[in-house]
């Protein structure tokens, strides 16, 4: 049996990792090239030259034109924290590292912070995913299912009807041989409104859309090719070899979850968890590259305080 070059591609050793991180002057570096790869830009006047100076734990750099001083974590998604670099480098490592990603509570004991500040890192880092994630598109052959993430309450109505239980969609871009290459998931209602909406923001020509007996995925017919497979349920239609990509993924995203996290709110939530697997699969060939990309996620984004993070996505 050949080996699974996914599997078995070498990472980012925590060897190498504590190598090039291990000091928060590393990490200083790290973020100012991830923020300014061609160097200093002053936010205010967009002058390229300053002067570095120190205040308390923090880098500055004062713009030579403007006077303008920002510290480099300003501006990003780091913006705020009291915690050093060193620590929220070693939860990137874990959180691109590990297979099936990490909950808050093992990032807490792993790097030594109370459970409010390794969830609040663990949503801001996904937070970061979700939007390098958000303009997604996939094209060609594309399959396309229903699911929902959550369990039945005790006591609640059961089965889909049940109110812990969150729709999503699924997307799955392959090839002729039936080789993924990307997905993109969204959380929304099943109906034809919230699917054409998907399939603008995520589809793009050429496209040939294939889909179960579902009436909504009919409203993808308006962007390309839709072809509707009546599958039934059951153990058989998770069988049939036309969907084959999209069951793989909705399997590898449940043991993800149910292997990882014991308990979030679905409702709340869902979306940074369906983009933090949707970002490391469609990067899963590169994990060597995975921190390195995902700090320039980190400091591309826009800050965001405790309050902004609990406030949750509204779905489409």
């Amino acid at each position: 049996m050949p080996m699974n070059r996914v599997q078995f591609q070498p990472g980012l050793s925590m060897f190498e990792f504590c190598q090039r991180y291990g000091t928060d002057e590393q990490c200083e570096q790290a973020l100012a090239a991830a923020r300014w790869p061609e160097g200093f830009v002053c936010p205010r006047c967009q002058w390229r030259a300053a002067w570095s100076f120190r205040r308390g734990h923090q880098p500055y750099r004062q713009c030579v034109e403007c006077g303008y001083q920002c510290s480099v974590i300003a501006g990003t998604m780091f913006e705020a924290t009291k915690l050093p670099l060193t620590r929220w480098f070693m939860a990137l490592q874990l959180i691109t590292q590990a297979k099936n990603g990490i909950s808050a509570l093992e990032l807490m004991r792993q790097i030594g912070v109370s459970y409010p500040s390794a969830w609040l890192m663990k949503h801001k880092i996904m937070e970061a995913m979700r939007e390098r994630e958000d303009e997604r598109q996939l094209s060609g052959r594309v399959e396309l299912d229903d699911a929902y993430l959550g369990g039945e309450r005790s006591g609640g109505t059961t089965g889909r009807g049940s109110e812990n239980k969150i729709p999503f969609v699924v997307a799955v871009q392959t090839s002729g041989s039936g080789e993924i290459h990307r997905v993109c998931m969204a959380q929304l209602p099943f109906r034809r409104t919230a699917i054409a909406e998907f399939a603008r923001r995520h589809l793009a020509r050429p496209l040939t859309v294939l889909s179960d007996g579902l009436d909504c995925f009919s409203a993808t017919a308006a962007f390309g090719v839709h072809e509707r497979v009546v599958t039934g349920g059951g153990k058989a239609s998770a069988a049939l070899p036309q969907f084959a990509a999209v069951n793989t993924v909705l399997g590898n995203l449940k043991t993800s979850i149910t292997g990882t996290l014991h308990a979030f709110a679905f409702g709340k939530y869902s979306a940074r968890y369906l983009a933090d697997f949707q970002y490391r699969f469609n990067r899963r060939y590169r994990m060597h590259e995975l921190l390195a990309r995902l700090l320039r996620a980190m400091a591309g984004s826009s800050p965001h305080n405790t309050a902004l993070i609990r406030t949750p996505e509204v779905p489409c």
